[in-house]
């Protein structure tokens, strides 16, 4: 298969330059609930995301997305599923990775180990180092649909004044 010439000009544009980001401190649900406070970049496609003015490094998507999840010890997702498969896998840091209706199971991953949850399972992740830590997400598919949140996130995040309207954006009532 030929694949037509691209400019330098034009590949810049799907390069994601990481010191030129800004996270996103409120791209979910959870970002204000205490142990979930974390800096999320997009840096391929929104993944799945309730914020639906997320701005991707790189916004082009072919078939999965990436996002940089950064966060200090002890913080990370609350409880979600979504109907795509997602991969986990720790840049730097020691993590836990939980599943199941109220996150009863778990598994630490190191540096660059590599987990791949199936679609419609509860899942999260923590950052369980002594250090601040960076884990990627790969969501497959070129639209990977919308969060479901663990009934008990919800409430905690309704207490914050966060909610999603009907469509599954996240909006804020302070």
């Amino acid at each position: 298969m030929s694949v037509p010439d691209i400019s330098e000009a034009d590949m810049e544009k799907r390069i994601a330059r990481f010191d030129g980001m800004r996270p996103n401190k409120m791209a979910f649900l959870d970002t204000r609930l205490p142990g979930h406070e974390r800096d999320i970049f997009n840096m391929i496609g929104t993944g799945v995301n309730d914020d639906p003015d997320t701005k991707p490094a790189i916004p082009f998507v072919n078939g999965f997305t990436v996002t940089y999840n950064d966060c200090e010890p002890g913080k990370g997702s609350g409880l979600h599923d979504h109907e795509t498969c997602e991969v986990f896998i720790p840049l730097t840091g020691r993590w836990c990775v939980f599943w199941g209706e109220n996150g009863e199971h778990e598994a630490v991953l190191e540096q660059f180990d590599v987990i791949s949850l199936p679609v419609g399972i509860m899942r999260g992740f923590r950052n369980i180092g002594e250090d601040h830590g960076v884990i990627m997400a790969i969501i497959e598919g070129n639209d990977p649909g919308r969060v479901g949140w663990h009934p008990d996130v919800v409430a905690a995040a309704r207490k914050t004044g966060l909610e999603l309207d009907d469509s599954g954006n996240l909006i804020s009532n302070t």
